[in-house]
């Protein structure tokens, strides 16, 4: 009797442990340590989120400030662009911008048909006048 007790309660540890870290109705934060605060985001109403839709989405490239909200509250960390003028006041945005343009091009010259590489309204091309590469 003892010995079955004792499987029952392993068991049950398990089958907790299993369930994951978060409660009923929320899941895991990605890149945030587990346990810790904000580990755990409440799970959407199949909605998909701003920055995935057009109403997170700038027409001119890139993601408006709600598209940028709705990623960080999924925990992405997203600043908005820099241009070739502000990239001029600061050494430190000068440097993502001349890295996000190197990354995107590279992206646009491999992964892009040409069709989307030569259109002007396509997300990438847009995104590149954005920042001015």
């Amino acid at each position: 009797m003892i010995l079955n007790e004792h499987y029952e309660r392993i068991i049950h540890i398990i089958l907790e442990k299993k369930k994951g870290r978060c409660w009923k109705g929320y899941k895991p934060t990605p890149s945030v340590k587990p346990y810790a605060k904000g580990s755990c985001q409440p799970v959407s109403e199949g909605k998909t989120p701003a920055w995935q839709r057009s109403e997170g989405q700038n027409k001119e490239g890139g993601l408006n400030a709600k598209g940028r909200a709705s990623a960080k509250a999924q925990g992405h960390n997203l600043k908005p662009p820099v241009s070739a003028e502000q990239a001029k006041k600061s050494k430190k945005s000068a440097g993502r911008r001349k890295s996000f343009c190197a990354r995107m091009s590279g992206h646009k010259r491999k992964n892009t048909s040409s069709k989307t590489a030569n259109d002007p309204n396509s997300r990438i091309n847009k995104s590149l006048r954005k920042w001015d590469c």
